[in-house]
């Protein structure tokens, strides 16, 4: 049994949040594109919309409405808020992630989120409740893309392994944007992508994550038997 009660490969897994953990892909979606249309420039694509999820909030609004000019990114991002915390009460983390972190943390993995949240996003969806308290349990440490460099920058990984302790070799990346991935190359982690959240699975291959999952009961699978 003592096989089960430590880590085997992976001392520290680092999620991304929304599209990975958090079932928010859609309504993100929606929101950039309610803020693009209240500023009056092209409302882009769901596939448009959703390729910049993951990147921090101004840089994804940047290139979403890449017509705008500079000066008026904080502006469509005020927008872009509205719209996302007057819903936010409806999402919720994907079926079967809870029982997921709580069996890692029962194998003493050190557990962590790097997100392109703000830090007044992820903290309310953290404290967030359920039976057995906020979401916020789960994890040892977090890194937000406005209080670190975004991805695929490897600041906050690397701020996330110096935190708790952990080098690149004995660090997992789980992300479902190619730029979780290319963060986790950056700071010379693997890295595993899932298919469930806002980048299609073709677009992963060149970044040579450890597998793609295409649901969280397989991640769950997987990262028993090979973390």
């Amino acid at each position: 049994m003592t096989s089960l009660l430590r880590p085997q490969r992976f001392d520290l897994i680092v999620f991304d949040w929304d599209g990975t953990l958090f079932d928010s892909t859609a309504l993100i979606v929606r929101c950039i594109q309610a803020a693009c249309a209240d500023l009056g420039v092209r409302v882009p694509s769901d596939l448009e919309a959703s390729y910049v999820i993951g990147l921090g909030l101004e840089e994804a609004l940047a290139h979403a409405a890449p017509e705008l000019p500079r000066s008026r990114v904080p502006e469509i991002a005020d927008r872009y808020r509205h719209h996302y915390f007057a819903r936010q009460h409806e999402l919720t983390l994907f079926d079967g992630t809870r029982r997921m972190l709580d069996a890692l943390r029962s194998r003493h993995h050190w557990l962590a989120v790097a997100t392109g949240k703000s830090r007044r996003g992820l903290d309310a969806a953290l404290a967030i409740a359920d039976e057995g308290g906020p979401l916020g349990r789960f994890f040892d440490a977090t890194r937000t893309a406005d209080e670190t460099a975004g991805k695929p920058d490897p600041r906050m990984l690397n701020e996330l392994m110096r935190e708790l302790g952990t080098e690149p070799e004995r660090t997992l990346m789980i992300g479902d944007t190619t730029h979780d991935l290319q963060l986790a190359a950056n700071a010379g982690a693997a890295s595993l992508a899932v298919s469930f959240g806002a980048h299609e699975a073709e677009a992963f291959e060149p970044h040579a994550p450890l597998a793609v999952l295409h649901s969280t009961a397989e991640l769950h699978d997987w990262l028993w038997t090979h973390a």
